[in-house]
């Protein structure tokens, strides 16, 4: 208990003080994690949509590549973009290993599959009948999936909660393409892992407890929202 109040103690001095490395710590986190939850929005929503709507060949085994896509671990998809971003990989030409780029294309393969499948879901949830009468209205097939899309609105955003979710508190994948380097590619969860290791409970409680603030504070914005929308 005297170690956690330390911990408690730890992060209102860092937080009152101003603290610039863990400002530039929190910034790069909540830079690379937005960026990141952005990047799977722009592909997972499409793509989810899509599979809800379509019917195709081996379309059961796609749903169950997303569905499974949903608990990736994260140290394989770091694993994977190393590889790829690796001087002699296929896409080592860009030379973005170890830098918050990396971080930014790692946490976008971890979340976009969490926003397709959340997306599927929500949009599997407004009845066929709904859409069939849209289109017998006359509305063109775009019209309709813009309109089903708005009434999918509210469960989808539980897709920008579990995408953000899933990679701001991910460190598997950081580490390894970043390489948690002071300064350039060092976020919340592999700094919480460095003070670890050095023995720094103090600083890695206080850490831990900015990570929590910021995850909540972000999930409380949106749950917000989508109440409010609810009433």
């Amino acid at each position: 208990m005297d170690l956690l109040a330390a911990g408690v103690r730890e992060a209102l001095r860092l937080l009152v003080s101003g603290d610039a490395e863990v400002v530039a710590i929190l910034l790069l986190s909540l830079q690379v994690s937005g960026a990141a939850t952005l990047i799977s929005l722009v592909l997972g929503i499409p793509a989810g949509a899509a599979l809800a709507l379509l019917r195709f060949p081996g379309r059961t085994l796609v749903v169950s590549a997303v569905n499974a896509g949903m608990g990736l671990p994260p140290v394989v998809v770091g694993l994977f973009v190393t590889l790829l971003l690796w001087r002699s990989g296929p896409l080592g030409a860009w030379e973005i290993l170890y830098t918050p780029a990396a971080i930014v294309l790692a946490q976008a393969v971890i979340a976009a599959p969490i926003v397709m499948g959340i997306t599927l879901a929500a949009v599997q949830n407004v009845p066929e009948k709904f859409r069939l009468q849209l289109l017998a209205l006359g509305a063109s097939r775009t019209q309709m999936v813009g309109v089903v899309l708005r009434e999918a609105r509210l469960p989808m955003l539980a897709a920008v909660m579990a995408g953000f979710g899933g990679i701001i508190s991910e460190i598997g994948a950081s580490m390894m393409v970043g390489g948690n380097i002071k300064g350039q590619t060092r976020t919340l969860t592999t700094a919480m892992v460095l003070e670890t290791g050095k023995g720094n409970f103090e600083v890695a409680i206080a850490l831990s407890l900015l990570l929590l603030v910021l995850v909540f504070g972000v999930n409380w914005a949106l749950t917000a929202i989508q109440q409010r929308r609810v009433w």
